[in-house]
């Protein structure tokens, strides 16, 4: 079988969609044809270029920037074709050659024309427009950002692309609340898995924590990831006298305004900006941290931060928004998104709680072994490939009845 997974920004170390398409990718290749399976030939679509990467090396083949020639003869020459997201061309072009798709729902793309679910400039929450019919919500939304035509043409792509992804042979969805979210035909759930870390950073063991208190963001600086939030409730925690550590790791357009926050609250001395810190040193630099803090003022679709870290043995406090909500439940705190005082909360609880805390880290690292596995998620995939290869396209007319 060959099967095409079409990448619009990939970069094997950077992104968590990129990191689950270059997981998808490298383990379908590897166990294709292991054990009397049935070989998969896989090849890669991305618009991204190579750079410094060497496409040699990997066990699949690798296609940066075809031309629409190339795009159109790749996807009519495979069986399946796997989206990562929504991206308009290559679904049209699948569509229109009936191949088998599955579409991998990373963001709200189907839902969205800005796919983020964000509303204005400032980035604030928005109840769901375009699906409501507020169509003039919409064009609002992105004026300020791409212009009035260009909040017109993502307006009009949201509604072809919603239509060609109520036409795909399955919608998988990492997460319950994006499949509710969007709300489309052929819903599949299959969670992120990732390859457990050798070592773990954290003893179990050892008891408290370690005096000070030590927390980290992971992520890019963007106001949607609410750090500024985190940096507040750090300033109040530290006007009660707390002693506590923050490593921000991350870059991006808000690093500038967050160090300028920072000194304004008072906290520089206690917070480090680390700046972009490579997937594989990141461990290391957090050796000494069993907090990490996910404030998200967006409705993450389910961040590998999160698994990565209760797989580490760290405590995840996070925002209840989204599928950030459902993958921390009971397996760290949660705090209403947007809510500084909760947040300082919870906190709080991670110095005065050492014990329960403690006992909830190791039970969220057992949980998240067992439930976030990379050989399932590759399986569920794998066998999803196979299931729709075999599955004959629906007529003109059968899609049309949709």
């Amino acid at each position: 079988m060959r099967l095409l997974i079409y990448s619009y920004d990939w970069a094997p170390l950077v992104g968590g969609v990129q990191r689950v398409t270059r997981d998808l990718a490298e383990g379908i290749s590897t166990y294709s044809g292991a054990d009397g399976n049935e070989a998969i030939e896989v090849t890669l679509i991305t618009e991204t270029p190579v750079g410094s990467m060497d496409d040699s090396v990997l066990p699949y083949r690798v296609v940066r920037r075809p031309r629409l020639a190339a795009l159109l003869a790749k996807i009519w020459s495979v069986d399946v074709v796997h989206l990562a997201s929504p991206a308009f061309l290559p679904l049209v072009i699948a569509w229109f050659f009936r191949k088998p798709t599955v579409i991998e729902h990373h963001g709200y793309q189907s839902i969205c024309p800005n796919g983020l679910l964000l509303f204005g400039a400032e980035h604030g929450f928005c109840p769901g427009h375009f699906m409501a019919g507020r169509y003039g919500k919409c064009l609002e939304c992105n004026s300020e950002n791409i212009g009035r035509w260009g909040s017109f043409r993502a307006l009009i792509l949201t509604f072809v692309r919603r239509w060609l992804t109520r036409r795909a042979s399955v919608n998988v969805v990492p997460s319950r609340h994006i499949g509710e979210r969007v709300a489309l035909p052929n819903i599949q759930l299959i969670r992120h898995g990732i390859e457990p870390s050798d070592t773990l950073t954290i003893s179990l063991t050892k008891g408290p924590d370690y005096p000070p208190a030590r927390y980290a963001f992971i992520g890019r600086l963007v106001k949607e990831k609410g750090v500024a939030l985190l940096l507040r409730a750090a300033h109040q925690l530290s006007q009660k006298d707390y002693d506590l550590r923050l490593k921000i790791l991350g870059d991006g357009p808000e690093r500038g305004p967050l160090e300028k926050l920072a000194a304004e609250l008072g906290i520089k001395r206690q917070t480090e900006f680390l700046g972009w810190v490579p997937t594989e040193t990141v461990t290391k630099v957090l050796a000494d941290t069993t907090t990490v803090v996910i404030p998200s003022l967006w409705e993450d679709i389910a961040p590998l931060v999160a698994i990565e870290q209760m797989m580490q043995g760290r405590l995840v406090i996070a925002s209840d928004i989204g599928g950030l909500g459902e993958l921390v439940d009971g397996l760290g705190l949660k705090f209403p998104a947007g809510d500084v005082d909760a947040l300082e909360s919870c906190m709080r609880r991670v110095i005065e709680d050492r014990n329960p805390i403690a006992e909830l880290r190791k039970l969220a690292q057992q949980r998240a072994f067992d439930a976030f596995q990379r050989k399932r998620m590759l399986e569920e995939h794998r066998s999803l490939y196979l299931k729709v290869a075999r599955t004959k396209p629906r007529k003109a007319h059968e899609n049309r009845s949709r």
